[in-house]
């Protein structure tokens, strides 16, 4: 059974830092794209960074220089990295999977989810 737990989540100040962390389990990891959404309380949820089998990474333009998403090779956990935090980062994130494709999240099938974990930014 595939399992993604996060972990990481806080509160923090405005120009702080978080690290989230998603644990995989029961999934095969030759192939994959993996990424982070989140979810701000009224609004639809987004994503946020992506990363391939092959180490390309993808970002959305609102994180682009802030957040870092890295795995490393035969490691099982998936990272993100928040600097210059925002208080429009507010929000639940996710980590999910799409352990069927080995580039090419654009089209990625995200079938694996987790359970979310809150950040906070205050100003």
């Amino acid at each position: 059974q595939v399992q993604l737990v996060e972990s990481g989540g806080g509160s923090v100040q405005a120009r702080g830092s978080l690290r989230l962390s998603c644990a995989v389990s029961g999934a095969p990891q030759s192939r994959f794209c993996m990424g982070w959404f989140r979810q701000a309380p009224g609004k639809e949820r987004e994503g946020v960074a992506w990363i391939d089998t092959l180490g390309s990474t993808y970002y959305a333009d609102s994180v682009k220089g802030r957040f870092t998403i890295s795995k490393v090779n035969g490691k099982s956990t998936l990272y993100l990295q928040m600097n210059s935090l925002k208080p429009e980062d507010t929000a639940v994130y996710y980590c999910a999977a799409d352990f069927s494709r080995l580039v090419g999240c654009n089209y990625a099938n995200y079938n694996y989810w987790g359970q979310g974990t809150q950040v906070t930014v205050s100003s």
